[in-house]
């Protein structure tokens, strides 16, 4: 593999975190045949809730961080267990909150910003088309490749802090053209009106592509919102990182010789039945990922003036959260008995501790993960249907 004057001094550098840092990426490198390293304008770091990576997780960065570890390219945290501002009413215990704390330090010191949120690419970490980063959470990759024309694999949590500490990442995978280009079509042959449509549509796909790069056709229209979430559930229900939606996100290409798979209106129908194992939620939530300021706003018009009968969260960034307070969004979901949180999500934080046995979601992302990693029963549902479920 070679590398730069520059890259083999990080590799004998006298600061430690920096030496393991270089040392990771070249294995790694050396594990997928990458030739060379590519310089990365952005970072994004996962493993950040004390959920997913437990005492092990801790000890991991506080080592680095101690050892003198700092970005040297913007670097922005995944989700936390936790509102970090909120988390007593989450009802989140005060021994996880100390423990996520000490993860948020860590980070802190190593001077990654604590924004905790899996949309970066919505209010301040915007790449360009054919930047190379290193970004963790999968929906966020998928988008990233898929939407902005960004180049990422998707790392893990230790590759992704290494990368942030070098500004390097192997050349490798999705970062090279010859590795993004469709495998597969799919000609959409049912109407998709809604973000949970596409989340049916990405939990189908993903499943039958697995890691494939599929190629949609028939889809008339789809802003970010619904492209985030056709992303997320293919990332979930497979381990999809790149997409193409014809006239949407990329230009036309040859797609002539590849396998072709149609999505009807039955397999729309049938995808919703399938991730729906009760139709009776104790608790709705929304935000897998994070919503979008225009969500929030969907949102709270549909319960204005309303009162709730069974719980409802809305998951989003602390930066759109802000957007949400100043624009009334906020008060009008918790006037109806709603909760606004930041900082966390449905998926990372331990809602399976906190007495909710089913849920209700929009998000086919969340309606993949819930069960396994929160042990819920879950309805999946759009909006609309959603909100009455939990309205006296």
């Amino acid at each position: 593999m070679y590398l730069t004057d520059e890259e083999k001094d990080m590799l004998e550098s006298d600061n430690p975190a920096v030496r393991k840092a270089m040392k990771l990426l070249v294995k790694l490198g050396d594990i997928y045949g990458a030739e060379e390293m590519v310089e990365i304008a952005s970072a994004q770091a996962s493993g950040v809730s004390y959920k997913s990576i437990g005492d092990p997780g801790i000890m991991f960065l506080k080592e680095f961080a101690d050892e003198g570890a700092q970005v040297s390219v913007p670097t922005f945290a995944n989700p936390a267990g936790m509102d970090l501002n909120k988390w007593k009413d989450m009802h989140i215990s005060e021994d996880f909150a100390e423990k996520q704390k000490q993860i948020i330090e860590a980070m802190k010191r190593m001077g990654i910003t604590i924004s905790s949120s899996c949309t970066p690419y919505l209010w301040s970490n915007l790449p360009t088309r054919n930047e190379h980063i290193a970004w963790a959470e999968s929906s966020a990759v998928s988008f990233a490749n898929s939407v902005i024309g960004a180049r990422t694999n998707r790392e893990g949590g230790p590759s992704a802090l290494a990368a942030a500490i070098t500004g390097r990442t192997p050349k490798y995978g999705l970062h090279l053209d010859k590795n993004r280009v469709p495998t597969h079509v799919v000609e959409v042959d049912a109407d998709l009106n809604s973000i949970s449509d596409f989340g049916a549509l990405g939990s189908w796909t993903g499943r039958k592509v697995e890691d494939g790069k599929p190629y949609f056709v028939g889809v008339d229209s789809a802003g970010t919102d619904k492209l985030k979430s056709l992303g997320a559930a293919m990332a979930a229900s497979g381990a999809v990182a790149l997409y193409f939606v014809e006239g949407i996100t990329v230009d036309p290409m040859e797609v002539q010789g590849l396998e072709r798979i149609k999505f009807t209106e039955r397999d729309k129908k049938e995808e919703y039945r399938s991730l729906t194992e009760s139709e009776d939620p104790d608790l709705v939530v929304f935000g897998c990922p994070h919503c979008s300021i225009n969500e929030i706003e969907n949102i709270a018009k549909k319960l204005e003036g309303k009162t709730l009968d069974k719980d409802l969260w809305v998951f989003t960034s602390k930066a759109v959260e802000a957007w949400s307070d100043r624009m009334g969004y906020t008060d009008i979901i918790e006037k109806a008995g709603g909760k606004v949180f930041s900082d966390t999500c449905n998926v990372v934080c331990p809602i399976e501790k906190m007495n909710y046995g089913k849920m209700g979601t929009n998000s086919g992302k969340a309606a993949n993960y819930l069960p396994g990693f929160c042990k819920q029963k879950v309805m999946f549902a759009d909006t609309d249907d959603l909100i009455d479920k939990v309205l006296k």
